[in-house]
């Protein structure tokens, strides 16, 4: 049986820059004018509004993601960033989502999605290949979604990607990711409104198979930067509380 424990300040979580302490709720009911966010683990995340559910990186459960409980959840739309294990893994979904993978401009049950090529490593993806960020609104919000990357944005994609409202961006090093600092440098290159940080270890990790490091040089580099943290993996993001930039949330994870 897996362990379940609450991770604590280097575990899973959601950490967003924000301006107010009310800029995040603790899990409400969605509806068309806000998005409910649940962290399932490493770049794994389930987002709910208006009867629409959208799974973006369902992963298998090795290396980094040992410890986890697999993301099998019943959801309408699946976002694949790429088809290595720890972010592409669809095996065992209930039901029958429908399921994009590839670049592109896509429409969803009245969403637009659109899925920007970038490099998965520092080598013109020559290691790791393609990397899918995915940007879309639901709720109200416009989100990106990252994926998995490590190259520098270019000014092309800077452009598709537009400046997201919720950015939720690799931190943890690695190959395949993007390490704290340029992590920092995208983060300014985006101006999001909100950030996620996603895919840094935790101690769900395979300690001999996970080559990440946690959160906790990221967090050290925006230090002066307020941190919350809420006590469930789900909040609600209302449009309405948009900040422009201000202090950071982190929303721990059982597993």
């Amino acid at each position: 049986m897996k362990r379940r424990q609450l991770l604590s300040y280097a575990g899973i979580g959601l950490t967003t820059i924000i301006t107010t302490s009310t800029a995040f709720k603790a899990y409400s009911a969605p509806n068309s004018n806000s998005v409910s966010i649940k962290a399932l683990g490493h770049t794994c995340f389930l987002f709910t509004s208006g009867g629409t559910k959208i799974l973006v990186n369902p992963f298998r459960t090795l290396g980094c993601t040992a410890g986890y409980q697999p993301p099998k959840v019943a959801t309408d739309l699946v976002l694949i960033s790429s088809q290595l294990l720890d972010e592409g893994s669809v095996e065992g979904l209930p039901g029958n989502p429908r399921l994009i993978y590839e670049p592109g401009v896509y429409e969803f049950n009245g969403i637009q999605l659109q899925g920007i090529s970038t490099n998965h490593d520092r080598q013109g993806g020559r290691r790791f290949g393609t990397n899918v960020a995915w940007r879309w609104n639901q709720g109200g919000i416009n989100i990106l979604h990252l994926g998995g990357a490590a190259a520098p944005i270019t000014n092309e994609q800077k452009i598709l990607m537009g400046r997201p409202d919720l950015l939720l961006i690799p931190v943890g090093g690695g190959a395949k990711v993007y390490t704290p600092q340029e992590a920092q440098q995208a983060i300014q290159a985006l101006n999001p409104k909100l950030v996620i940080p996603t895919h840094y270890r935790t101690q769900a990790a395979d300690a001999a198979a996970c080559d990440i490091g946690s959160i906790d040089e990221f967090l050290t580099l925006i230090n002066g930067t307020p941190v919350r943290r809420a006590n469930n993996a789900t909040i609600t993001i209302d449009p309405a509380d948009l900040p422009q930039n201000g202090s950071a949330i982190q929303l721990s994870y059982k597993f």
